[in-house]
């Protein structure tokens, strides 16, 4: 889930940034502290405005600048059980790295979909019953069911794709036109049923 979030801090602007403008050298600032690092918010994505930066001060010793400041960043933040889209980046024996966003998730061998999985030397994950296949660049769905963030590099996401509804765009495709499918025969079958029976008991009307 990606949200803009406010957030007020001191931010340090070190002395070669103090050339620049200082909205600009404390956007920098900002960037270079932030951007690619995560706190209890989620992970911080960009910097989208700087919204108001007070007075600075600086500290014996240090030839930065500290100026209170007022900001919005745009962060990442995974929800467990969270449904997300996302591109196969790269196959494994082990299973398969899904891209969302600004970061990979993992979905182990035996969370790709319910059946059994082979590894081919092509980079391809096949089921053995359902003989569907997995290659990178593929569109997925999956569902959230770990999550450890620590930075952009660092963050690690468990995901699932064995659930119903989910899995390569193309299987949930399939799915969805089998129950579409199943739903127009039954409809058929229904009413062939009732126009026999229709049939059938004007016969008996003549008989009596």
């Amino acid at each position: 889930m990606y949200e803009v979030v406010e957030l007020k801090s001191n931010i340090r602007v070190p002395p070669q940034f103090l050339g620049k403008g200082l909205k600009d050298a404390v956007a920098a600032a900002i960037n270079k502290e932030f951007v690619g690092y995560t706190g209890k918010e989620g992970l911080f994505i960009a910097l989208t405005k700087v919204r108001g930066i007070g007075e600075g001060t600086m500290i014996p010793g240090d030839g930065a600048v500290y100026y209170e400041t007022t900001f919005e960043m745009l962060l990442y933040k995974p929800m467990l059980q969270e449904v997300v889209n996302g591109i196969v980046s790269e196959i494994t024996e082990f299973g398969t790295f899904i891209r969302i966003g600004p970061i990979d998730g993992l979905v182990h061998v035996s969370q790709v979909m319910d059946d059994y999985v082979s590894y081919s030397d092509a980079g391809v994950l096949a089921g053995k019953d359902s003989k569907r296949t997995l290659k990178t660049k593929d569109s997925v769905l999956a569902r959230v069911i770990a999550i450890s963030l620590k930075s952009i590099k660092g963050a690690k996401l468990g995901l699932t794709m064995r659930q119903p509804g989910l899995g390569k765009l193309e299987w949930i495709d399939a799915e969805k036109k089998k129950v579409v499918d199943a739903a127009a025969e039954a409809e058929e079958a229904k009413a062939g049923k009732v126009k026999k029976t229709g049939k059938e008991s004007k016969a008996d009307k003549k008989k009596k």
